[in-house]
């Protein structure tokens, strides 16, 4: 028999109140597949991409499992450990949790870089019960010998192919040696590289798998276009234009360096468009800042660097933009998960200039697709046929302009006030009244040629980078 609803999965009638008071009534299929993998104790390597509930799959077994043993956290302790890569998706996963336990006597924690290390200190000086940590505050406060993993009975792993690619293997390692061997290890990834398969190999036991989409698919949901362009200024007057045709869409741009972002950023405000950046070089309270007003609907636009590529769940978002398109194609993967989320449609819009052919044929390689031309034509380095420009959606059979626009989605939530500059066209402006949701990188390419390709699996000289 199917398990259709949260009572069929094992966990007690509070939790399955509150999911329905929070109007959960239907798992996802990799909460459906996991939950009952988790309350039979058993390690799990979960494969699905981002937006499909994995925070729920291994968290609320897991706060089943620490109600049924009510022994209390010792000092400066925690019984449940989860690792994340960046802090946005620390405090999301935080705030998810603190949702499930309504009324439930489970303390959670969560530690980030950029933050007060002091004020965490003492946060956990009295123990708790889930910490939510990036792995590198966390060995920074083990250090200070603020907190011990000694006691830790569940370890989770979540979007483990990112902390590869940020650098964290070594602090993982290292983390992997202060837990006890005897514990229960989740790892949620949404891609499978070999460098995931060998992480899993040292850190579970025996682990069941469940996979509940390809590795490099994409959201259902999710309409994908490419332009082919003749540079960064053709890239920026590009993307005015479908902003400016999209006035009710919410979207995010997505850069590979902290420098593109910014000057991006600044050009758009200049020009009077309501936008905001984030990436790494921003303090925390700057991205707390920026998210807020995103998902207030007072941004519009949100320009990012792949530190946002994940753990921004805005359900709004519109649109996804790959200004520029990126060196590891799994990032492209989750740089288009933040649209098409909790079962909307989305946008996806690439653009492709002269030297980066190859990087898109990676892409399309990944997900085993040629993404549908919206306009131009393709660079001599990249190995598909010239198609005239579609004057139809290229992408599952909607039927849209050719530059793959469509209208926005939600409600109106209010924007900005006016600040005197000029109105312009109404797309994105500030202090319009409009609607939309959803955020989101680095390693910057060599001038006039190939990009350089970053070394994967955190391999960069063993650095670890905090995002």
């Amino acid at each position: 028999m199917t398990l259709t609803t949260f009572d069929d999965l094992g966990l007690s009638k509070n939790i399955v109140a509150t999911l329905t008071t929070l109007g959960f009534t239907t798992p996802t299929p990799i909460q459906e597949k996991g939950i009952p993998v988790v309350l039979g104790g058993r390690d799990l390597i979960g494969l699905a991409q981002t937006g499909t509930g994995k925070t729920a799959a291994f968290g609320l077994p897991m706060i089943e499992m620490l109600l049924k043993d009510e022994k209390r956290p010792d000092n400066r302790t925690t019984r449940a450990l989860i690792l994340a890569p960046t802090r946005e998706l620390v405090n999301q996963i935080g705030d998810n949790l603190r949702s499930y336990l309504r009324r439930l006597p489970l303390k959670i924690n969560q530690v980030v870089g950029g933050a007060s290390i002091g004020k965490q200190q003492l946060q956990l000086e009295k123990g708790t019960d889930i910490l939510v940590a990036t792995p590198g505050r966390l060995l920074d406060l083990v250090a200070r010998n603020a907190i011990s993993l000694r006691a830790v009975r569940y370890l989770v792993l979540d979007e483990a192919d990112q902390m590869l690619d940020l650098g964290f293997i070594h602090d993982l390692r290292k983390i992997s040696k202060m837990v006890p061997p005897k514990r229960q290890t989740l790892l949620f990834s949404a891609t499978m590289p070999p460098s995931i398969a060998d992480l899993a190999a040292s850190f579970l036991t025996d682990p069941l798998k469940i996979a509940v989409s390809p590795p490099g698919k994409a959201a259902d949901k999710v309409e994908q276009h490419v332009h082919f362009v003749a540079g960064q200024n053709a890239k920026t007057e590009m993307l005015k234009k479908i902003l400016n045709d999209n006035p009710d869409g919410r979207s995010i741009v997505f850069l590979r360096t902290k420098h593109g972002a910014e000057k991006l950023m600044k050009h758009l405000d200049a020009t009077g468009y309501s936008v905001a950046s984030i990436h790494g070089n921003k303090s925390q309270g700057q991205r707390e800042r920026a998210l807020k007003g995103f998902r207030d609907g007072e941004i519009k636009t949100l320009i990012a660097t792949d530190v946002a590529a994940r753990g921004i769940d805005i359900p709004a978002v519109s649109h996804v933009f790959n200004y520029d398109l990126p060196e590891v194609p799994d990032a492209y993967v989750h740089r288009i998960g933040r649209t098409a989320r909790a079962g909307r449609d989305g946008i996806a819009i690439a653009f492709c200039g002269p030297d980066e052919g190859r990087l898109l044929r990676d892409v399309e390689k990944l997900m085993g697709i040629e993404i549908p031309v919206a306009s131009g034509e393709p660079p001599a380095n990249l190995a598909r046929p010239a198609r005239p420009q579609r004057r139809g959606g290229g992408g599952g059979g909607n039927n849209r302009n050719h530059q793959g626009q469509g209208q926005g989605r939600g409600k109106s939530e209010g924007g900005a006030k006016a600040d005197g500059r000029p109105a312009g066209k109404p797309g994105h402006r500030k202090g319009q009244n409009r609607s939309g949701a959803n955020p989101g990188g680095q390693a910057q390419g060599r001038p006039g040629g190939r990009p350089a390709r970053p070394a994967r699996s955190g391999t960069a000289g063993g650095r670890r980078r905090e995002a």
